[in-house]
């Protein structure tokens, strides 16, 4: 005796099984994007524009498309491009007119590098430069040429008033090892270490401040 399996749904159970099926991650990672919804929805409005224009004069609607055009790449500018651009130029500013215009991860890699082969003077100077590279791609002090340790440390005491201290404390010692030549020291270090790991998550009380050749 043959039994035969029913193919046919019913329409509760075809509901069900499409549910399920639409589920998947597959068909999930397929759904538009916000964008996606964004350009579709702005070509809709374009193709409505057109479609209704009637008596509308053409050049009103090209005018019309245009700036919607040049609107979209200002705001993507805005959003995507100048906050790069801006960490890019920071970066790329010398520190004390020695031509040094590593980014902030390499001097941290460098100052670690240092302490771990017991150069304290170098761990000190490799550590402010890198406190000194992570305000200024943050934008809260800009560097000019001729700009001090000591100038820097005041500016930044702008969006860090609770700092103010360290912060003199911490140019007093990279002067000490860079110009005086004094040893520096684990302890040293370690209290800069410190400041900037805390400056660099801490939000800053005001906005840019620059630090001026003193």
């Amino acid at each position: 005796m043959r039994i035969e399996i029913p193919v046919d749904p019913d329409a509760e159970e075809a509901r069900r099984w499409l549910v399920d099926e639409l589920s998947k991650p597959e068909y999930r990672a397929a759904e538009p994007s916000w964008f996606d919804r964004l350009m579709q929805a702005i070509g809709d409005a374009v193709s409505d524009l057109f479609s209704g224009a009637g008596g509308v004069p053409q050049p009103l609607i090209i005018g019309i498309v245009v700036v919607a055009v040049v609107a979209l790449v200002v705001i993507g500018l805005l959003v995507f491009g100048l906050p790069r651009l801006r960490r890019r130029r920071a970066g790329s500013v010398p520190l004390f007119d020695d031509a040094d215009v590593r980014g902030l991860d390499e001097l941290r890699r460098a100052a670690v590098l240092a302490a771990q082969q017991g150069d304290w003077p170098l761990a000190i100077e490799e550590r402010y430069r890198a406190l000194v590279r992570g305000l200024a791609e943050r934008e809260l002090v800009r560097i000019h040429p001729g700009t001090t340790a000591h100038a820097i440390a005041v500016a930044a005491a702008s969006p860090f008033p609770g700092h103010a201290a360290a912060l003199l404390e911490a140019s007093r010692a990279f002067d000490d090892v860079r110009y005086l030549g004094h040893g520096g020291g684990a302890a040293a270090y370690e209290r800069l270490t410190a400041l900037e790991a805390e400056l660099a998550g801490t939000t800053p009380a005001t906005a840019v401040r620059v630090g001026v050749p003193t």
